[in-house]
């Protein structure tokens, strides 16, 4: 994985963001991206794509990237905007605008996905960059600590529909939430339409 990002390396291009979003899928809750530099004699053994890891083996990595890393960033896209711009565009967005908190700016930003957004330097999509890319593998786990966290924060305040356990995604148990209870202020409305039949935002 570092060797697929050492070889971006020219005379011209030696800091490389990688970049990812976290939640795309989820029902409820923002979607978050993060977005981190690394010297290019940097590894940390371990980083892989997010969803390949342990909740136990992101959080026991998290400081090891933290520390490592030249600078990173985090920044998410809300619910309401999801709704309003669509996930695609909210994600990638979220993805923007992390890249754009980062302290050193970046020569070049390596994206997850088959789409990139306009910035300052080149910004290239990499399909299954989480599987391909150190830095992006390291921003997957940076970001899905962070929303992780964050729905389990949300939970305290919405208990009863188990996002402390879910994350906002579609379980069976979160669906029959849903249907009992309507949706919460931090649901997606445009992903609900399914569920409660929703015509209009």
């Amino acid at each position: 994985m570092k060797n697929f990002d050492n070889s971006f390396l020219t005379d011209h291009i030696q800091l490389i963001a990688g970049v990812d979003e976290v939640g795309r899928g989820p029902l409820a809750g923002p979607v978050v991206s993060a977005s981190v530099i690394f010297s290019p004699d940097v590894f940390i053994e371990g980083v892989n794509d997010s969803k390949q890891l342990s909740e136990k083996d992101r959080e026991e990595l998290l400081p090891k990237i933290l520390e490592k890393a030249i600078s990173y960033s985090v920044a998410a896209v809300t619910h309401g905007k999801i709704d309003q711009i669509n996930i695609l565009q909210a994600s990638l967005l979220s993805m923007k605008i992390a890249v754009g908190r980062l302290q050193t700016q970046p020569h070049l930003i390596l994206v997850d996905g088959n789409k990139s957004f306009s910035y300052t330097v080149p910004a290239v999509p990499i399909v299954k960059g989480d599987s391909k890319s150190f830095a992006i593998a390291a921003a997957s786990i940076i970001a899905k600590v962070s929303r992780d966290r964050l729905m389990k924060r949300l939970d305290k305040y919405y208990p009863k529909y188990l996002w402390r356990k879910n994350k906002g995604y579609p379980t069976k148990e979160h669906i029959e939430s849903i249907k009992i209870y309507g949706a919460s202020p931090l649901h997606r409305k445009s992903f609900l339409k399914k569920i409660l039949f929703i015509n209009k935002l």
